[in-house]
């Protein structure tokens, strides 16, 4: 499947966002933390809910919040609202989370199970 960039429909709705966030940067920043929050939480409630056709579905829903919150972030850098290197971190991440999704939708768990062990996150910061 061609990347969504190569659609035309995508170009003119990208062009229209852009000029609808002019200036709005508190609301693009709300709608991206919301996007990147649910990635992390749709991959949690699929796994808690312990059915492999719920953590597929789950699964499918962060990947099209990873996939929101790539999209936000490209306005947000096209807008400088945020640095241009935070811009890229931020889509490197994203990217591996889709790529690591991709994967797991491909082989599903079979059982999926919540382990509620507290974790630190990956960029070891």
């Amino acid at each position: 499947m061609d990347s969504y960039r190569s659609v035309d429909a995508w170009k003119i709705a990208h062009e229209a966002s852009c000029l609808a966030y002019q200036g709005k940067a508190r609301s693009i920043f709300d709608q991206l933390r919301r996007a990147a929050l649910s990635v992390e939480a749709n991959i949690v409630e699929g796994y808690a809910l312990g059915t492999p056709a719920l953590c597929g579905r789950h699964l499918r829903i962060a990947f099209g919040s990873a996939a929101e919150a790539e999209c936000l972030i490209r306005v947000a850098d096209e807008l400088r609202y945020l640095p241009s290197d935070t811009c890229h971190e931020l889509e490197a991440l994203l990217g591996r989370a889709m790529q690591m999704l991709r994967r797991l939708l491909k082989n599903p768990p079979s059982i999926p199970t919540h382990d509620a062990r507290r974790t630190t996150h990956v960029s070891g910061r």
